[in-house]
């Protein structure tokens, strides 16, 4: 099996008990993680705790594990307040559900932007001005941001990574990758 890097790779220690990764953009559907020093278990989610009954990784060896769809949109619309509401190009549908969490860049005000929220609620009958829309509520407060000037940007999908050795100590890391040729 062959695997293209996507994007760059982290890494994070790991020991005894569960430790997490910083968010990661979800670029691709395929994680490379490499266990060094120690056996690891893995879980991945949006705020994961690694347990024994976790993907087990064992020292020095690596997998390549699917995380799901790359999940990005187009943002034509923010209203901030004490949760922020994003607004996707007419006729559009959301890739996110409630209880995600994503990534929100290019708006001005720069501190509307975030790289970890919560997807609270999706309506997908949303209108405004006489044009059909899909909006999300964000569980992120920019009542302090002031008026927006550039409501253009990108929503993506985010997670993180939490890893626990079999063992003392060692280090976990991760890169995604997209894979060609046979399993």
């Amino acid at each position: 099996m062959a695997h293209k890097p996507v994007g760059s790779g982290s890494s994070f220690s790991v020991s005894g008990t569960s430790s997490q990764s910083d968010v990661i953009v979800k670029q691709s559907d395929t994680l490379r993680v490499v266990s060094v020093n120690s056996g690891c278990h893995v879980a991945i989610g949006t705020n994961p705790t690694a347990t024994n009954t976790n993907y087990y990784v064992a020292s020095g060896e690596s997998v390549t594990l699917s995380i799901g769809p790359v999940k990005c949109q187009k943002v034509v619309g923010v209203t901030t307040g004490s949760t922020t509401i994003i607004d996707f190009p007419s006729g559009t549908g959301s890739p996110f559900e409630a209880g995600d969490t994503v990534q929100l860049t290019g708006i001005s005000p720069s501190g509307i932007n975030t790289n970890f929220a919560y997807v609270s609620s999706v309506d997908s009958s949303a209108g405004y001005d006489g044009y059909f829309s899909t909006r999300l509520t964000l569980d992120l407060d920019t009542s302090a941001q002031g008026e927006v000037t550039n409501s253009y940007g990108e929503l993506r999908e985010v997670f993180k990574v939490a890893g626990k050795t079999t063992g003392s100590s060692g280090t976990l890391y991760l890169h995604q990758v997209q894979v060609s040729g046979n399993a």
